[in-house]
């Protein structure tokens, strides 16, 4: 697609430029209205009726569980910011492909999107987006499988001075399928 910048090559972490405050930018298509919790689906198109509360499942060889929700949709599906915030971290993870973590508006919450397919242009870390901007596109980089492309979306509850990889799972199908 057009307006998104594909990433390739070997998964590895990797320092990215910060960048100036931008204004806000929507996603090509429709962005599901805000849902209790002030919350919009991280995926456009996408209703709450469409939504699978996969928490729990296990993952990788049986022995890690599943804490957020596989959101499916067609590969390059615009994944959009669900809350306001920054973005913290920009992350090639061999488990989560292309991810982005985004501190929200109350630095008690992080959102963390992964799979991504590609990046929205010009995104980078210290850069902040709007309820609804353009973050990337549905993918399945990392470990999943090419055959079931999906945001992997998890929100992450933050004591005081954690970082983007700590914090407390919280599951957010009940937020977003209400």
């Amino acid at each position: 697609m057009w307006w998104l910048a594909k990433r390739s090559g070997p998964v590895v972490e990797r320092p990215v430029a910060m960048a100036p405050a931008t204004a806000p930018t929507t996603a090509p298509s429709a962005v599901a209205p805000t849902r209790a919790g002030g919350l919009v689906i991280p995926v456009s198109g996408v209703w709450p009726a469409q939504l699978s509360d996969t928490w729990g499942d296990a993952r990788g060889d049986g022995t890690r569980a599943h804490h957020a929700i596989d959101i499916m949709a067609p590969k390059g599906t615009p994944v959009v910011a669900a809350a306001a915030g920054t973005v913290e971290k920009i992350f090639e993870s061999e488990n989560g492909g292309h991810t982005v973590y985004v501190r929200r508006a109350d630095p008690a919450w992080v959102d963390y999107y992964a799979h991504l397919d590609a990046y929205a242009p010009g995104l980078t870390e210290g850069m902040k987006l709007g309820q609804g901007q353009l973050i990337g596109a549905v993918g399945s980089t990392g470990d999943a499988s090419p055959d079931a492309p999906h945001l992997h979306y998890e929100i992450k509850h933050m004591a005081p001075g954690e970082k983007w990889h700590q914090g407390t799972e919280v599951d957010p199908y009940p937020i977003l399928a209400r």
